[in-house]
């Protein structure tokens, strides 16, 4: 783990490069949202950089991350998101541990959501897989609307999420990056919801992504290092 000062001079300079970013694009600050990617960090980490300022913190794995959140419970204006893949047979804990689920992508995950957590509707983002990609979970674009008709009335859906294929520069995303931006107008448009949300961007690539419209950006790497085997 890096020492607690050196995670706020990352933070610092993460939260620098989106303002300029952000600057670059014509926008406001305020409309992105840094969620620190925190998967395998421990406990003591997520605590320094809430102490410097962050509130906003994005797990994978369900278990590890009820744990955390425990350990940290006096943290009561931090919020947790699940942008790791869902099993549903983990549904209930992850209800009960994140405040929002950015990675909802078939009908039968929104259900097992819905059932676990009927009222108030549990927040959630549809994770979009643009590349195609077979490793990669979330929905192909072309059912994506599909998906939010299945699940608007079980779940409550603020937006888009996707991990872009891999590409040797952050130049390489931006297409994909433009691509869910102009999905998620497609979609907003004919549902009738708002979707305003776009989760898109990570250490390597979410300037980029900010200024192709993310008003979600997940960075780990850049303010606590590598991470701990």
């Amino acid at each position: 783990m890096l020492a607690a000062d050196e995670i706020a001079h990352r933070l610092g300079e993460v939260r620098e490069r989106i303002a300029r970013a952000a600057q670059r694009s014509s926008r406001s600050t305020d409309a992105i949202c840094l969620i620190l990617a925190s998967k395998t960090q421990p406990a003591d980490a997520v605590r320094a950089a809430y102490e410097a300022g962050a509130r906003h913190f994005g797990e994978n794995y369900v278990r590890e991350a009820a744990d955390k959140r425990a350990e940290l419970a006096d943290l009561r204006d931090a919020t947790w998101h699940l942008i790791g893949h869902l099993q549903t047979n983990k549904t209930r804990l992850a209800t009960r541990t994140f405040a929002i689920i950015q990675t909802v992508d078939s009908a039968r995950l929104a259900d097992a959501i819905a059932h676990a957590h009927p009222t108030p509707p549990m927040r959630v983002l549809i994770e979009v897989n643009l590349g195609g990609e077979p490793d990669k979970s979330g929905v192909g674009a072309g059912d994506a609307e599909s998906l939010i008709e299945a699940a608007r009335a079980k779940v409550e859906i603020i937006g888009l999420m996707t991990i872009p294929p891999h590409a040797e520069s952050a130049t390489g995303a931006r297409n994909y990056f433009a691509k869910l931006r102009r999905l998620r107008d497609r979609l907003a448009a004919r549902s009738g919801l708002a979707l305003s949300e776009l989760s898109m961007g990570m250490t390597e690539d979410f300037e980029v992504a900010i200024e192709e419209g993310a008003t979600m950006v997940r960075v780990g790497r850049a303010i606590f290092g590598e991470r701990p085997k």
